[in-house]
């Protein structure tokens, strides 16, 4: 009996964002892993790696986000609470992470 082998096929911007668009905050720094996985074979001048590598910090800026926020109207700023809230930061702007110790 041979082992089955599977044919490696070069990814395609299409696998990037099958990866990359149904991501949330929760789940954007697993994601950003596979879509590193996906292309950490190809040259660093190829498109699809070029591609990846936006969408990888899209991912990163996403995992200090509540959202991408690609969509709809954005709370305006001037609402009470608005730099308090990490839920409330799209991922085009993300909150910057907390240094020093926990107020609470």
């Amino acid at each position: 009996m041979t082992p089955f082998s599977i044919r490696e096929v070069e990814p395609t911007r299409h696998d990037v964002d099958r990866l990359v668009g149904p991501a949330t905050p929760h789940f954007a720094y697993q994601l950003r892993a596979r879509v590193r996985e996906l292309v950490a074979r190809l040259p660093e001048d190829n498109d699809v790696r070029r591609y990846a590598e936006e969408k990888m910090e899209l991912l990163d800026r996403l995992g200090h986000a509540s959202s991408k926020a690609e969509e709809g109207p954005r709370e305006p700023p001037t609402r009470p609470g608005w730099k308090e809230l990490p839920s409330a930061a799209p991922a085009d702007r993300p909150l910057r992470p907390r240094t020093g110790p926990d107020p609470t």
